[in-house]
């Protein structure tokens, strides 16, 4: 089978990327090991970012540093014995997450948050997968006072700077709100994004994106992206239905991706933050109306079919490292002092991976000295938010076409100095 493009990778940004470069009339097969959506992209807290101007940084508060450092927190937990092994890592991360460096990172950001909504919606009306967006947009909830009392001010800030849509709420307004929450839960008040989607299935979604991509005759084929070789000019993978050659390869495997490129030479200083969730059985009347984020504890509530999933924050560990419950048990305990939160569904709880890279930003764009090698991998938290923003870019570069936003800051070329 020999064609325009192959896309490694069939999570949100790999299928996004595929269906992108298909309506720009080229012959895509996308190669996965696993169904369309099943990795990363499954485990999500189902959010369509559009409020996220800011990157997730790096802590330089010296208190909060050192309540992460003594593994004190729920939101980030790390295994002792990977620390050296992260610890170049973490470095780069907190000096990218200086004032200015975080600045000149959500600036090159912005323009794919802008327009997230409207590439998600335009894909879903496609597919026929509006029915599983929801508005309402999501909710940050603060026990303290004073972390309230910033947080309010922090988003006034930024309803001003960038026209986002915010209310401030008191506690009463909170529980008017979303009257799943119990009475007497300690909540100081809460942040209302309204300008967020929130999905209620991710993995739906992203089959759902996938199936638009094949009825339109795409071709998705099982196989193996560690396969991966040059022929020639071209590039080739083996799948289940033989030996697939392209003119151009797109690296879209999430955590997977770096060590993938380094067989071909490009090190990109990627880490994996891993992450858990779990759904709990809910009663209509019991089931928060939309995402509700324990600012405090780091974890997020969002109302899937599946029922009520629990989402933790950061783990840093060995990707391969057995499952370990102490942070997904302590949001679990968190989460019971605000709400009657029902019974487990599954039995033990989902573990994902999460790519990230120091900078905040992912990768999007040609190998220097590859012909035909492209990314678009690293979207840490943003995968779902960024997908079909970023296949959108990644397809303008291909073609040739008048990228839509400024790509330089996400080249890979920013590693190969």
């Amino acid at each position: 089978m020999t064609l325009d493009c192959l896309v490694l990778g069939a999570g949100i940004v790999g299928v996004s990327a595929a269906l992108h470069l298909q309506d720009r009339g080229r012959s895509v097969v996308l190669v996965d090991r696993a169904a369309p959506g099943h990795g990363t992209s499954y485990g999500n807290a189902g959010l369509i970012e559009r409020s996220s101007v800011v990157p997730y940084a790096f802590p330089r508060k010296l208190s909060a540093l050192l309540a992460y450092g003594l593994n004190r927190r729920s939101d980030v937990r790390y295994d002792w014995s990977h620390l050296p092994k992260i610890a170049p890592f973490l470095l780069r991360y907190w000096q990218a997450s200086a004032p200015k460096a975080l600045e000149a990172s959500a600036a090159a950001l912005l323009p794919l948050i802008e327009v997230s909504i409207d590439e998600h919606r335009a894909l879903a009306r496609r597919a026929g997968a509006e029915p599983l967006m929801r508005a309402g947009g999501w909710i940050s909830l603060y026990k303290n006072p004073a972390a309230f009392a910033l947080a309010a001010r922090e988003a006034e800030q930024l309803r001003s700077s960038h026209g986002l849509a915010v209310s401030i709420l008191d506690r009463a307004s909170f529980l008017a709100l979303e009257p799943a929450f119990s009475e007497g839960a300690p909540i100081a008040g809460a942040v209302h994004w309204e300008d967020p989607l929130s999905v209620e299935d991710p993995l739906a979604l992203t089959t759902a994106y996938a199936a638009l991509f094949t009825h339109q005759g795409g071709h998705l084929a099982v196989g193996d992206a560690d396969t991966l070789e040059q022929d020639g000019n071209s590039w080739a993978v083996q799948t289940a239905e033989g030996r697939v050659v392209a003119r151009d390869v797109v690296v879209a495997l999430g955590p997977q991706s770096a060590a993938l490129l380094a067989r071909f030479g490009l090190r990109v200083p990627m880490a994996v933050k891993r992450g858990y969730h779990r759904h709990y059985h809910q009663e209509a009347d019991a089931m928060p109306g939309r995402p509700v984020v324990d600012e405090d504890a780091g974890y997020v509530l969002a109302p899937m079919r599946q029922g009520l999933r629990l989402t933790t924050g950061i783990e840093f560990a060995a990707a391969d490292r057995a499952a370990n419950d102490i942070q997904l048990k302590a949001c679990e305990t968190a989460a019971r002092h605000l709400l009657d939160l029902g019974r487990p569904v599954e039995a033990e709880p989902w573990l994902g991976l999460r790519p990230c890279l120091p900078d905040m930003k992912p990768v999007i764009g040609a190998v220097p000295g590859l012909s035909g090698l492209w990314c678009d991998f690293g979207h840490a938290h943003h995968g779902l938010t960024l997908g079909p923003a970023s296949g959108r870019l990644l397809a303008d570069l291909i073609t040739g076409q008048p990228p839509f936003a400024d790509a330089h800051g996400f080249s890979p070329a920013r590693f190969s100095g």
